[in-house]
């Protein structure tokens, strides 16, 4: 049974998050002045991927790092002390440009991958593997 390399649709379903993700920042930001306004933002990507049934999956044990050897990491501190404007809007400007700026790497990260292994494809084509 042969696979496909989904790569490139994953690429692509995460860009149209993102750019949906990036739309509701924006308009945030243009709301903030909106008195009874509140900030929306959609659900996390895992979440949405987890709506596709695709899992991760290992072909080789070296893959995929064993639950003992992960990095240490700790929570991150709550968010909940964001300033708001004076407006009766419930939106922070400083949140909201956090999240944008999360947007953008993940953005930048996704082409980076698909143009690594874009360039991997066109090499093992060329060399005839």
């Amino acid at each position: 049974m042969t696979t496909g390399v989904h790569l490139f649709d994953l690429a692509s379903q995460h860009a149209r998050y993102l750019a949906t993700r990036q739309a509701t920042i924006a308009g945030n930001v243009a709301n903030a002045n909106t008195p009874g306004y509140k900030a929306r933002d959609v659900v996390p990507f895992a979440q949405v991927l987890a709506r596709t049934g695709l899992e991760m999956s290992a072909t080789s044990g070296a893959h995929l790092e064993a639950q003992g050897n992960r990095i240490p990491v700790r929570e991150g501190a709550s968010t909940g002390n964001w300033e708001v404007l004076e407006s009766s809007s419930a939106v922070s400007l400083e949140q909201e440009m956090l999240k944008a700026g999360t947007v953008s790497r993940e953005h930048n990260l996704d082409t980076a991958v698909v143009k690594s292994f874009h360039r991997m494809l066109m090499a093992a084509v060329r060399s005839g593997s």
